[in-house]
C-alpha cells in the first residue's frame, strides 16, 4: 500500500485538440514507463479505434507514473462538449487538474466548462499554456484571458495563485518562463508534486471502506471491472464487501482481484488505502455511481451526477429490403441489450422504450456523442436505422422551452459576413465579436441546439476549411419556432436493383448524387440531393434499349461526376424528419421512413390537412 502523502491524483482538462493526449504521451515517456527498445505509437492513451481515426479523445482513461518516489495518477479526459459525462466522472477521482490552453486559440467553450466543474469541486489547478512554438502564439495575452476567465467564474484569491508553465507538448518540453526554453517536462512534474495536494485524510468517524465506482472496464479473463478511488478505509483482495446501489439498496459482494495502475498496465496488488485509484474484479452486477463499502457497516458516498442531456434520436430495427444481409445482430432483442449496456456504462446516455417494441429512444449530450454510439455498434456487427437528432424540450410554467448553445467561431475576416448570414435563419444571435489578429475574428452566437444540426459541415464549406467552431450547452429558452433545415429535396429510387451508368448520367443533371454505378438500391432509398426543394423519384436502374440498327452518329460518352461521400455524421445531419439513416457494418444508406411512393404521398397529404386544421 502506498502512503497517502506520496500520491497525487490529477486530471488533464482542456478544449478539444489543445494537446492533452500528446502531453500524456511525453509524461509517460519521460517517467521511464516504456523500455528504450519498446515501440510506442503517438497518442497512446487514445486506444479506441474510433479515437485514433477521429483524432479526438472520447473516453476518459487513467494511467500512473512514478517520479521521485511519488505515484502520480493521471486521468486523460475528452475535450469535446458531447463527452462531458466522461469529464465529470474523471474529476471525481482527482484532487487537482492540469488546465491546458492553446497559446494561439486561448480559452474556448470547453475550457470554461471543465474549469467551472473543477472550481465547483474545489480542485487545485496547474495552468499549462501549450503550443508556444506556433507562429501565431500569443502566450502573454492568453494568460491574461485565462485569469479573466477565472475571475469571471468567481475564483477566489487562493485559486488564482496557480503555477503557470509554457510547453511544447509534441516535443516534451516545459518551462516556467517564456524567456528560458524548456528541455524536458521536469518542471511540470515538480509543479504537480508541489501544488496538487495529496488525497485528503478520511473523516475521523469514517474508518471503514468507502469507494465510489467512477468507471467500468472489462477483462476477458476476470470479467467486469469497477474503477474507482478509495475514499476511506482499506481494500484487499478476497475481501467481502457491500455494494450500495441507487436508492440505498445494499447487496453483498466479494473482491476477487484487486489491481493498481503502472503506466498503461493493470498490476495486481494485495491491498490499497485512501487516495489510491484501483480496479476491482469479482462484482459483475455493478453500476457507475455505486459505493463499494464495508460488509458490516456500509456507508454510501454521494452518487455521480452529470448535466442533463439535450439531444435525442430514435434507434430502430432495420426493416428495409436489404435488412440482415450485412450484419450479425439484427433483431430488436439484440438492439435493446446493446443500448441498455451502453446506458449502463455511460452516465451521460439514457435509453427508453417506446410504444413500439422495435424502436428505442436514446438521449445524449449531442449529435457527435450519439453518432459515436452508432459507429461503435456497426463495427460490432449491428444493423439499425436512426432518425435525425432532435432537441430535448421541457415545459416551464406551461411554456415550451428548448436547449440553447453558445457557439464560438474562429474564422478568417473574409468569412465573417457569410457565417453571420447563414446563422441568421437558424435563429442565431451574435453576442460578441473580437479581432484576434493575423486576419482572424472570433464570433460568439447564442442559438437553439436544433439550429446547429447540419451546420458543422456547412461551416467548413463556407470558411473553406479554415474555420474553427465549438459550442457548449447554455440553458433553456422558450421555443423559437420554425427553423429551416434543408433547402433542397431528395432524389429517391423508385425500385429495387443495381444502379446503371446510363441512368445516373441523366439523373446527375437534376442534382448531386450520393451513389456511384453498380450499387444496390431499393424503393424509398435516397440516392442524391435534388437541386429543387421538391422530392424527385427516379429509375436509376434503367438500361439503354439496344437495337440492331446502328446510329448515324456516335453515342455520347457517359461521364459521371464523382458522388458526394456521405459518412455517418454527414448523413445524420442531412436527413429530414421523414427520413432515416440505415446503418450496417458495411454500408451507410439514407432512406425514407415510408418506402413506398404511395405511402409517402398519403402521409404528406395527411400532414397538410392537419396544418390547415390547426390554422
Amino acid at each position: 500500500m502506498i502512503s497517502r502523502e506520496n500520491i497525487r491524483n490529477v486530471a488533464i482538462v482542456a478544449h478539444v485538440d489543445h494537446g492533452k493526449t500528446t502531453l500524456v504521451d511525453h509524461l509517460l515517456r519521460q517517467a521511464g514507463t516504456f523500455r528504450s527498445n519498446e515501440h510506442m505509437t503517438d497518442r497512446v492513451m487514445d486506444s479506441n479505434d474510433l479515437e485514433r481515426e477521429k483524432g479526438i479523445t472520447i473516453l476518459a482513461k487513467n494511467t500512473a507514473v512514478s517520479y521521485k518516489g511519488m505515484q502520480i495518477n493521471i486521468i486523460d479526459t475528452p475535450g469535446h462538449a458531447d463527452f462531458g459525462g466522461e469529464v465529470e466522472r474523471g474529476l471525481r477521482l482527482v484532487d487537482g487538474v492540469i488546465l491546458l490552453v492553446d497559446a494561439a486559440e486561448g480559452p474556448l467553450p470547453q475550457t470554461r466548462f471543465v474549469l467551472t466543474k473543477a472550481l465547483a469541486m474545489g480542485l487545485k489547478t496547474v495552468l499549462v499554456i501549450n503550443k508556444i512554438d506556433r507562429q501565431d502564439a500569443r502566450a502573454k495575452e492568453v494568460l491574461d484571458l485565462v485569469y479573466s476567465l477565472y475571475i469571471d467564474l468567481g475564483a477566489d484569491d487562493k485559486q488564482l495563485e496557480m503555477p503557470v508553465l509554457y510547453t511544447v507538448a509534441r516535443q516534451g518540453q516545459a518551462s516556467t518562463s517564456l524567456d528560458v526554453p524548456g528541455k524536458t517536462l521536469e518542471p511540470l512534474y515538480d509543479a504537480i508534486i508541489k501544488h496538487i495536494p495529496p488525497p485528503p485524510a478520511p473523516p475521523v468517524d469514517q474508518t471503514t471502506l468507502q469507494l465510489l465506482v467512477a468507471n467500468l472496464d472489462y477483462d476477458d479473463y476476470v470479467g467486469r471491472l469497477a474503477v474507482g478511488r478509495v475514499q476511506a478505509g482499506r481494500i484487499t483482495a478476497n475481501m467481502p464487501v457491500s455494494v450500495v446501489r441507487d436508492g440505498g439498496k445494499v447487496q453483498p459482494g466479494k473482491i476477487v482481484k484487486l489491481y493498481g495502475f503502472s503506466g498503461l498496465k493493470r498490476v495486481e496488488i494485495p491491498d490499497a488505502g485512501p487516495g489510491e485509484i484501483v480496479s476491482i474484479a469479482g462484482i459483475e452486477d455493478i453500476s457507475i455511481g455505486d459505493t463499494i463499502a464495508d460488509a458490516e457497516k456500509p456507508v454510501a458516498l454521494p452518487r455521480i451526477t452529470v448535466d442533463e442531456p439535450t439531444m435525442m434520436m430514435i434507434f430502430k430495427v432495420n426493416d428495409g429490403p436489404l435488412a440482415g444481409k450485412e450484419g450479425k445482430f439484427v433483431t430488436s432483442r439484440n438492439l435493446r441489450e446493446r443500448l441498455y449496456r451502453e446506458a449502463y456504462r455511460n452516465v451521460a446516455v439514457r435509453v427508453e422504450d417506446t410504444a413500439t417494441p422495435d424502436a428505442f429512444r436514446v438521449v445524449g449530450r449531442g449529435e457527435l456523442a450519439l453518432a459515436v454510439i452508432i459507429e461503435n455498434m456497426r463495427r460490432e456487427g449491428y444493423e439499425l436505422t436512426a432518425s435525425n437528432p432532435e432537441p430535448i424540450t421541457k415545459h416551464v410554467d406551461g411554456v415550451l422551452h428548448e436547449p440553447m448553445e453558445l457557439v464560438f467561431c474562429d474564422v478568417p475576416e473574409t468569412s465573417v459576413g457569410v457565417v453571420t448570414e447563414r446563422l441568421g435563419p437558424r435563429k442565431g444571435r451574435m453576442t460578441d465579436m473580437q479581432q484576434l489578429g493575423s486576419g482572424r475574428t472570433r464570433l460568439q452566437f447564442r442559438i437553439p441546439a436544433r439550429g446547429l444540426i447540419g451546420f458543422r459541415s456547412e461551416f467548413l464549406t463556407i470558411t473553406r476549411g479554415e474555420g474553427i467552431m465549438s459550442s457548449q450547452f447554455d440553458g433553456f429558452e422558450p421555443w423559437f419556432g420554425y427553423i429551416p433545415k434543408r433547402a433542397n429535396g431528395a432524389i429517391v429510387s423508385d425500385r429495387l436493383g443495381d444502379t446503371v451508368p446510363y441512368a445516373l448520367f441523366s439523373i446527375q443533371e437534376r442534382g448531386q448524387l450520393f451513389v456511384s454505378e453498380g450499387v444496390t438500391v431499393y424503393e424509398g432509398m435516397i440516392i442524391g440531393e435534388h437541386s429543387h426543394p421538391s422530392e424527385l423519384n427516379v429509375n436509376c436502374c434503367r438500361e439503354k434499349k439496344l437495337t440492331n440498327i446502328r446510329a448515324a452518329g456516335r453515342d455520347e460518352n457517359v461521364l459521371l461526376v464523382p458522388p458526394r461521400e456521405m459518412g455517418l455524421e454527414k448523413a445524420l445531419e442531412w436527413i429530414a424528419d421523414d427520413e432515416l439513416v440505415e446503418v450496417t457494418p458495411k454500408s451507410v444508406r439514407m432512406r425514407k421512413k415510408a418506402l413506398a411512393n404511395g405511402d409517402r404521398y398519403r402521409a404528406e397529404r395527411e400532414r397538410k390537412r392537419e396544418e390547415r386544421s390547426d390554422a
